[in-house]
């Protein structure tokens, strides 16, 4: 699929967003309406090297795919990689960008594209897959603006590893 790029601004500064967005836990408080099943991959949602697993309810029905955190450049860029579909056979790519702009307002980018193997999921691509996801991730990019310029009375949407207990947890540096 080719690239597309969504953008929104937010009055944040861009530290802050950044360190939401690179936190894999933090996920289900703006995705929510297009990923289901949401779980952490690993112990360390934070950083490089931070995976997921979820359910994508797309337009030709519902399909498991997986995200990893490949690079982080504090405060300006993630850059994610997956696999979607049938037995993981579509792989995804997301690039986060994050721009300050005058007076406070952080410009965020987020650019994504597949790279499907077999004829028949191009195909999928081309009936309306490409539009469907760029429509979901225009509406993730509006709620994560509503999560830092608007009140909320309940605390965010947040994913935990089932058991797992920071403070009993073996430390090997992170």
């Amino acid at each position: 699929m080719r690239p597309f790029t969504v953008q929104t601004s937010i009055s944040a500064p861009r530290e802050e967003i950044y360190d939401f967005v690179a936190d894999l836990s933090n996920r289900p408080a703006y995705s929510d309406h297009f990923l289901q099943d949401y779980r952490l991959a690993r112990a360390n949602p934070v950083g490089a090297g931070a995976a997921a697993r979820f359910k994508l309810k797309g337009p030709f029905g519902e399909q498991w795919g997986e995200i990893a955190l490949m690079t982080c450049d504090r405060p300006r860029r993630i850059d994610e990689q997956g696999r979607i579909g049938r037995l993981g056979r579509i792989t995804t790519h997301a690039v986060y960008e994050f721009v300050q702009d005058a007076g406070g307002v952080t410009r965020v980018e987020l650019t994504v594209w597949t790279d499907p193997d077999k004829p028949f999921d191009t195909i999928l691509e081309h009936l309306g897959s490409r539009r469907w996801l760029k429509h979901r991730t225009k509406m993730a990019l509006q709620r994560l603006r509503r999560i830092f310029e608007e009140e909320r009375d309940l605390p965010l949407a947040r994913t935990t590893i089932a058991g797992y207990e920071p403070l009993k947890a073996a430390r090997f540096g992170a």
